[in-house]
């Protein structure tokens, strides 16, 4: 008979829901977002990558970054004032900009940074701090719309600056835990 140590047994049954967790992310998937930055980066009139521009999302128009991730509003700001710090930033982490930020297609001059807490430029749309959101895998996911964390709600920016009212439809990402 052979005895194994009982963490071995700890160890392989964590493992295998981890083995099975990375399968199912590299399969495909015909559902999911139809933003159209998820398969260009977009750029401005002159070709360079943009800091912000507008996608087509199951939520309607919606900003996203130079990837196509999706960018949210927080709440609980105050004017172009940040309140999304520590804990907050790693799972909100703001869109930085090196000098002044460049919009895309449809995003408009209502572009601008603020100054964070730790002394940073935080971008913000139309007077609002914009966050990606760490439950994001991918261009086109919206997991964070209208998730209240960290004292108050999530939601995508409009094209007009303004929050995007509706759900996120389901991408796989899911939201637990934020």
């Amino acid at each position: 008979m052979i005895r194994r140590k009982p963490g071995t047994w700890l160890a392989t049954a964590a493992f295998v829901p981890l083995i099975a967790l990375v399968a199912a992310g590299c399969g495909s998937s015909s559902g999911g977002s139809n933003a159209s930055a998820a398969t260009t980066r977009p750029t401005t009139a002159t070709g360079n990558a943009a800091t912000v521009a507008v996608a087509n999302s199951g939520l309607g128009k919606i900003l996203v970054n130079a990837q196509g991730r999706t960018l949210y509003l927080f709440q609980k700001d105050t004017g172009t004032t940040s309140t999304c710090t520590g804990a907050c930033a790693v799972n909100w982490p703001p869109l930085r900009a090196n000098g002044t930020p460049a919009a895309g297609s449809g995003a408009t001059a209502m572009l601008a940074t603020t100054t964070r807490s730790d002394g940073a430029p935080q971008v913000t749309y139309n007077g609002h701090p914009v966050y990606l959101f760490a439950g994001d895998q991918k261009a086109g996911d919206t997991n964070g719309q209208g998730i209240n964390a960290f004292g108050a709600s999530w939601f995508a920016l409009s094209p007009t600056g303004n929050q995007v009212s509706g759900q996120a439809s389901s991408t796989g990402g899911g939201n637990a835990g934020y």
